[in-house]
């Protein structure tokens, strides 16, 4: 019996654009509060991109108006590129992989899966910009003809360059090591762009002074004549009476636009006939098994292991200790260029670090079952929780120091090294030893998808709320000591480099105490933390 022959490629792109209407549909369904947030943040995101279109059209006649909008087009091509390889697993209309068992052909798949991907309010936004870029630099009626080809042509090279990005990296960011990728993605594009945002502050001027776009004019020169800008472009170029440079922009942004179909394409035609080798086991070196031998012997040397390796390859963890120092790094960047840095900012890495040790139990998911079967003991509960807390403190701690130090070399405040360190080791401690309380009082439950971009299941916000800003509150208060301390050797009454003993053996205290205190109702609580752990 001969097999059923392919669907018709009509078929195939009438198909794809009706699942992707589909999956918008049923994604709204799942509850109100969902289809509430997309519609209002679909809005509010027409709505800016409106007003950047409307802030670039009112530009027109300013000398730089050309300049900035190219800027703001080559702002959104590199959004469009970098996106996918940190959004990508929430994008299911992205994974192509999800239709390698079926019987497609690539041409009519690229097309239909063009078409779906124009669908929805990303491309409609991004349209709206390039529409106001073209119209700062446009002059006349030659001008508007090339925008009628120009911005499209643009809006829909964005699309096909996102795709493309997506299905050439495909088995990538669908794996494990492609999550990990996202995680540091995302920080790095979040650096970006506030990097982009103080260039924009500074070119702007103080309120007040009139509009300087002089700046952006080396920048624009460059850029405006690689597509697909040099596409949006054309429409300047055309206002200025020089229509065959014109018509080569548009022509180089036509060509970047094939390229980008034939890239997207070959990637689909790779995805639907090669194997997936992700899953293959890989050979470890024999050098990261003997780092652990360095570990403590027993219950607690077993249990750090454990965690490392959790902390190291589960996305969800990964992501917590990332965000955790990429959020000091942020802060530490932005008040070095804005001139308000100080050494202390290293207390921000003590709390943001100590705060790892929060729901530790519902981070394990289904697999606490076969922790849980073994604590039998009180002395368990604290072997378990001592290793977890060990875990934390030997990646918490050299973090902390080195950027410490870096901090002192960069304000030149060697001398308020000491109280810092101490008093960032001291929130160190004090976030850990409370963590371990929370996560035994007030666990919640992880989502099951094991998306790095998702702290708590549906119905968990007011439990994580509480672990969070409660274990802030905590630690504020659990510190007051060394930090009243440290307020009054400021004031000339005592040394403050005493701190730095201080600090630490105050925080060890908080440990030892907030271990025992958990350790003491983690078996008499352990029946409700494993639901919570397992529940999905």
């Amino acid at each position: 019996m001969s097999a059923p022959p392919p669907p018709d490629g009509r078929q195939v792109v009438r198909a794809l654009v009706s699942l992707k209407l589909r999956l918008l549909r049923n994604g709204l369904r799942r509850s109100p509060g969902r289809a509430a947030v997309y519609v209002l943040g679909a809005v509010f995101g027409l709505l800016a991109a409106a007003a950047v279109a409307l802030g670039l059209a009112l530009l027109n006649g300013r000398a730089g108006a050309g300049d900035a909008a190219v800027m703001v087009a080559a702002a959104l091509v590199v959004s469009w590129a970098a996106l996918p390889l940190f959004l990508f697993s929430s994008d299911e209309s992205a994974d192509p992989t999800r239709l390698a068992m079926l019987p497609l052909r690539p041409w009519p798949m690229l097309r239909g899966s063009a078409l779906a991907a124009l669908i929805g309010p990303g491309p409609a936004a991004a349209l709206l910009v390039l529409g106001g870029a073209a119209a700062a630099g446009a002059h006349g009626a030659a001008s508007a003809a090339f925008a009628v080809v120009g911005v499209p042509l643009a809006a829909v090279s964005l699309v096909a360059l996102s795709r493309a990005v997506a299905a050439g990296n495909a088995r990538l960011l669908s794996s494990r090591r492609g999550k990990d990728f996202a995680i540091f993605g995302g920080l790095l594009f979040a650096l970006l762009a506030q990097a982009g945002n103080l260039t924009f502050q500074s070119t702007l001027g103080k309120p007040g002074e009139s509009l300087d776009l002089t700046p952006f004019a080396p920048f624009a020169a460059v850029l405006r004549w690689l597509p697909p800008v040099s596409a949006l472009d054309a429409a300047r170029t055309a206002g200025e009476g020089r229509y065959a440079l014109a018509a080569l922009q548009l022509a180089a942004g036509a060509a970047l636009l094939v390229a980008l179909l034939r890239w997207w394409l070959a990637s689909l035609r790779q995805l639907m006939v090669t194997a997936d080798s992700s899953t293959l086991e890989v050979a470890r070196g024999a050098g990261r098994a003997r780092a652990w031998r360095f570990l403590p012997a027993g219950r607690t040397g077993a249990v750090m292991q454990r965690h490392l390796r959790y902390a190291w390859r589960e996305p969800r963890a990964k992501a917590a200790v990332f965000t955790g120092i990429g959020m000091t790094l942020v802060l530490c960047a932005l008040s070095v260029i804005q001139g308000w840095s100080s050494v202390y900012l290293v207390v921000m890495a003590g709390m943001f670090l100590g705060l790892q040790m929060l729901n530790l139990f519902g981070m394990d998911g289904s697999a606490f079952w076969m922790v849980a079967a073994t604590l039998l003991t009180p002395a368990d509960a604290r072997d378990e929780l001592r290793g977890r807390a060990y875990a934390v403190l030997s990646y918490a701690v050299p973090v902390t120091v080195l950027l410490g130090l870096v901090l002192a070399a960069v304000t030149g405040d060697w001398a308020g090294l000491a109280p810092a360190l101490g008093l960032a080791l001291c929130v160190l401690g004090c976030a850990i030893g409370l963590g371990a309380l929370f996560s035994v009082v007030a666990p919640y439950t992880m989502p099951a998808d094991n998306s790095p971009m998702r702290s708590a299941a549906p119905g968990q916000g007011g439990l994580t709320l509480l672990n969070t800003f409660g274990s802030m509150v905590g630690v504020l208060l659990l510190g007051l000591p060394v930090g009243g301390y440290l307020l009054w050797a400021s004031a000339g009454h005592g040394p403050a480099w005493a701190v730095l003993p201080l600090g630490p053996l105050y925080g060890a205290l908080a440990v030892v105490l907030g271990i025992r205190i958990a350790a003491g109702r983690l078996l008499g609580r352990l029946p409700e933390i494993l639901a919570k752990a397992v529940e999905r």
